[in-house]
């Protein structure tokens, strides 16, 4: 069991990381797909607002996960002060950092490790849920995520891991240009980015592109990890 958990996998096929690449951009730009896995993005978010409101010390009072895929992470504390500023920040970058993070585990080949990972945080993100849909859409999503990491072959959890990180890669980039046309709109006065520019007198905007900064460079970063055990099947010989 602890060897399954931490040791490496053998490097997936070039193929199946292109395939689950070119699926997750399928999944993010097709209305419907995305409609159905925006969830997903929404459960990352709403974690990265509530792990930074721990960390910072701030008391967590629940989570609410709606049908429409929004999302309410609920924190008691100073309203004001770096404590309730990095909370609002953590939101729209977190799914783009978590994929990172998963790119980093699937670059050691730690398949299985990244799977029950995800398992735990989900399972441990159940506990401050406050409303049904939101605990119906954790245990469904955990448990689709813990049936691929026991029952599955090693190839069928390869494709769901390299999806998977591919999804929260490319799909935290869709919601800030959203939140941007929201705004624009006026349609959304009260977002994290209004927040944080009530909080620093620093503009929404600059917020916003702060957002997709970061996620745009976690793609690059987290792409690069994917796709480093074919990189060198693309590199032109040097001599002979």
């Amino acid at each position: 069991m602890w060897n399954r958990l931490f040791g490496a996998q053998p490097d997936p096929p070039p193929l199946l990381v292109l395939i689950t690449a070119v699926l997750a951009v399928a999944v993010v730009v097709v209305r419907l797909p995305w409609r159905i896995a925006r969830n997903a993005i929404t459960i990352a978010h709403e974690g990265g607002h509530a792990l930074i409101a721990l960390v910072t010390g701030r008391k967590l009072k629940g989570i609410r996960l709606h049908s429409d895929t929004s999302g309410l992470t609920l924190s008691a504390g100073r309203p004001t002060g770096p404590g309730m500023i990095l909370t609002l920040l953590a939101g729209y970058v977190a799914p783009s950092l978590v994929g990172l993070a998963g790119a980093w585990l699937l670059g050691g080949n730690r398949i299985t490790l990244l799977l029950w990972i995800a398992v735990a945080l989900l399972f441990a993100m159940l506990l401050m849920i406050r409303n049904m849909f939101g605990i119906v859409s954790i245990l469904v999503t955990g448990g689709v995520v813990l049936a691929v990491s026991w029952l599955a072959t090693p190839q069928v959890q390869a494709a769901f891991a390299y999806t998977g990180v591919w999804f929260l890669l490319i799909g935290g980039i869709r919601p800030v240009g959203e939140l941007q046309r929201l705004r624009a709109q006026g349609r959304s006065p009260e977002s994290d980015a209004d927040q944080l520019a009530w909080l620093t007198r620093v503009p929404g905007l600059v917020w916003v592109g702060l957002f997709g900064l970061v996620n745009v460079a976690a793609l690059v970063v987290g792409g690069l990890l994917l796709a480093g055990p074919w990189l060198p099947e693309l590199s032109l010989p040097v001599g002979r």
